[in-house]
């Protein structure tokens, strides 16, 4: 790939459509300054006056609640459809989905299907290899990656086009009209429980700061580091037509979306880590959902695309559907 810039679609057509400035406001606060600053006021608070069990447990509560619902609601159920499930856990998935502050499900959904079609390319909206492969250009585009393209863009991926599968669900419309509540809900439960549990005001202002402003923080960069990291470092031991990765300690944070490049080669496989030795904890929730009743139509990984794509055979595939 050349130095060459990639630029976002801007055609107006159907795909796309065009994001107000009160809007990117929003985005700028709320999806880049904040995930930014809330990790820098951690570390002089933590220093200041610490963090206590209870709020340690409160926050790894809350960050598990944000990530399992964003890799299995938002990501594998929603936006690839590699599991269908009964309506309660379909509602519970959105609603610990929409716990990560990371948009509503619509939005979040045709944003992911729009880098699925572009994936490294033009009109992917948050390559890492936008402004080129050498030093800054490379560096600048794993910023626009990570945290940039939420401001910068001056459209966004219309609903419309490609999610009217999701449009056309009245729970997914109630869920899109209640996620400011929703958002607020993913403050106001750490501060509700860690005053409840210490019965004391300092114990759910601490819960709110833990388990609730720097939980959110958290997850934001650790899902945006599969957009920015995943796409730039790692091994890819499957053929794609993009750069995809594996990186381990991201796949670790994330519950297993780390395992990415398996993911771009079938993202309706409802398992990430299809290698051995490559944990996916979200694969093995859908698993212990389908023994249990509660998931059904479960797209496991096949031996016969595993090899078919493989660029090392000698390396064992765990095609199986053991766990």
């Amino acid at each position: 790939m050349n130095s060459s810039s990639i630029p976002q679609p801007d055609s107006g057509t159907a795909e796309t459509a065009p994001v107000t400035t009160g809007r990117r406001t929003v985005y700028l606060i709320v999806l880049v300054v904040l995930p930014v600053l809330l990790p820098a006021l951690a570390v002089p608070a933590a220093w200041g006056w610490g963090i206590g069990p209870r709020d340690v447990v409160i926050a790894v509560v809350m960050y598990l609640i944000s990530i399992f619902g964003i890799a299995i609601g938002y990501h594998r159920l929603f936006t690839h459809r590699a599991f269908k499930c009964a309506r309660p856990l379909r509602i519970a998935l959105m609603l610990a989905g929409g716990m990560a502050v990371e948009g509503p499900v619509t939005l979040w959904t045709a944003e992911h299907r729009r880098h699925h079609k572009y994936a490294d390319r033009e009109g992917d909206p948050h390559s890492p290899w936008r402004y080129g492969d050498d030093g800054l250009a490379l560096l600048r585009g794993m910023t626009h990656a990570h945290i940039g393209w939420f401001f910068t863009a001056r459209r966004r991926s219309s609903p419309r086009h490609w999610v009217p599968d999701l449009l056309a669900d009245p729970d997914v419309r109630r869920f899109d009209a209640a996620y400011p509540a929703v958002a607020a809900l993913s403050f106001a439960l750490p501060a509700v429980v860690g005053g409840l549990w210490s019965m004391s005001w300092t114990g759910a202002w601490t819960a709110f700061f833990w388990g609730g402003l720097v939980r959110y923080a958290v997850v934001h960069h650790v899902t945006w580091s599969v957009n920015s990291v995943a796409h730039t470092f790692g091994d890819r031991p499957f053929r794609t037509r993009d750069r995809s990765s594996n990186v381990r300690w991201v796949a670790l944070l994330t519950l297993g979306e780390g395992w990415h490049n398996w993911h771009h080669v079938e993202p309706t496989c409802a398992r990430h880590g299809v290698l051995r030795g490559q944990l996916d904890p979200s694969a093995r929730l859908i698993r212990w959902f389908e023994r249990a009743g509660w998931a059904h139509d479960v797209h496991w990984p096949s031996s016969d695309r595993l090899a078919a794509r493989r660029t090392d055979p000698a390396r064992p595939a765990r095609p199986d559907r053991r766990d």
